[in-house]
């Protein structure tokens, strides 16, 4: 599945899209629910000059989306640093998130993400964080100021394109938002060569006083 859907997309760096595959098996073997249908994947290390969210149909195994996406305003210029899990913070959260329901509201047609990553990206529906569209993810802000816009930790998309983008994955698709950060790299669960088995064999024995 891997090598067709890079072939669909050869932007998307090829490690990136594995880890992605992965963790959404992970994630599934975990007992989510999250059907086989649609797979999101966002570089946050490539200039959010650069298309860097990708949304492919995996019952078809082919692209339909590829797309600017915004950062928060204290994640980063142009470039990706820093990200949060922490209300108020202004920043991205990293991590995988399964999609939920969409709805209307300040920033017109979005869509509610839930965190999977406990540390990482579970605070995600309490802060607020949604894919929507803004008016800031444009070609003519690049070329006025050298770089999207930003939003308050929100992937934010081109406004033209938010509501066939969220109705194509809401629902219970998987979103896998990667940067090279060394502590999620190495705590994540879905990211574990056996699925975080380890974490919970530890946990177990740390509970029992092992």
């Amino acid at each position: 599945m891997v090598d067709t859907l890079h072939r669909a997309a050869p932007a998307l760096d090829r490690e990136v899209l594995s880890m992605a595959a992965r963790a959404m098996t992970c994630s599934i073997r975990r007992g989510e629910p999250v059907p086989l249908r649609r797979l999101s994947v966002i570089d946050y290390s490539r200039p959010s000059t650069q298309p860097r969210m990708w949304v492919f149909d995996l019952e078809r195994q082919r692209l339909l989306f590829e797309e600017w996406v915004a950062h928060g305003r204290n994640t980063g210029e142009n470039l990706a640093t820093r990200f949060s899990n922490a209300t108020g913070s202004y920043m991205s959260s990293l991590g995988s998130f399964v999609t939920q329901e969409s709805y209307s509201g300040a920033n017109g047609y979005s869509l509610r993400l839930q965190g999977l990553e406990p540390g990482f990206n579970d605070h995600a529906r309490d802060r607020a964080i949604v894919i929507h569209g803004a008016p800031y993810v444009s070609d003519a802000l690049i070329r006025a100021q050298g770089r999207l816009g930003r939003s308050l930790g929100c992937p934010a998309v081109r406004t033209t394109v938010a509501r066939p983008l969220i109705d194509s994955i809401r629902g219970g698709s998987f979103v896998f938002a990667y940067y090279p950060d060394p502590a999620w790299l190495k705590q994540s669960r879905l990211l574990d060569a056996d699925c975080g088995a380890g974490v919970a064999i530890h946990r177990a024995a740390t509970s029992a006083g092992g």
